[in-house]
């Protein structure tokens, strides 16, 4: 049985959500309403999957998610909140989110997206394992660790942008196509994901700009490619 880490400040919605996962998703669900309470039972078991509200009293969802993605790197996170703005699912992302889902919205969509996460991470761990370091002109790129060194200096990237780069070195000198990107990362090839993927594009050229022989390039109706000349 999967374990689940529920955070919501609203009991009544809280107990309907656990209640509602235990019996249908077959989820055993530990149920916080605080971020406090919910790092404390974070750092004490092991979870498969967290589901956090961003507007808490004590300690916010974005604040627990950042340190949650801290001591672990792997566990899926979706963040739940009333907001619907593109900076704030921006913000849900570049803090290591996996998935981001707007209040009001129906749980059976809310299950959906939680199997769909499970499932991916069971088939990451039974696939042949993907590359984790990359020479990338003369900067180096370790997937694991997240970060691109050069002359000695270190950049450390979110899990958005190092997975994203990822992607673009897996592709190297190919075509990355947008919608790919997009469903390989964020699950959905909507508009606001869209934006949310070219502020990340622009990061890693910026990080990229002191070597001119790498470039990630807009192949115009199509995505992106990282070339090496």
């Amino acid at each position: 049985m999967k374990k689940i880490l529920l955070v919501e400040d609203d009991p009544n919605l809280g107990l309907l959500l656990q209640d509602y996962l235990q019996l249908k998703g077959k989820f055993d669900v530990v149920l916080c309403t605080d971020g406090e309470e919910g790092l404390k039972a974070f750092s004490k078991q092991q979870f498969d999957l967290c589901i956090l509200d961003v507007m808490m009293p004590k300690k916010d969802g974005f604040t627990l998610g950042k340190e949650i993605r801290k001591a672990n790197e792997q566990v899926p996170i979706i963040f739940a909140t009333a907001k619907a703005m593109m900076e704030d699912k921006a913000s849900a992302y570049d803090l290591g989110g996996d998935d981001y889902i707007t209040k009001p919205f129906r749980i059976e969509e809310l299950l959906l997206r939680i199997n769909a996460l499970l499932k991916r991470v069971s088939s990451k761990e039974s696939t042949e394992p993907t590359p984790t370091q990359f020479q990338i002109g003369k900067y180096m790129f370790d997937y694991t660790t997240q970060l691109i060194s050069f002359n000695g200096r270190q950049q450390k990237l979110s899990t958005k942008e190092a997975e994203l780069l990822q992607l673009l070195c897996l592709k190297k000198n190919t075509v990355l196509t947008r919608e790919e990107a997009l469903l390989s990362i964020w699950h959905d090839d909507n508009y606001f994901n869209g934006r949310s993927m070219d502020v990340f594009l622009s990061k890693l050229r910026k990080y990229l700009k002191e070597d001119p022989k790498v470039e990630i390039l807009n192949v115009h109706g199509k995505g992106y490619k990282l070339l090496i000349n």
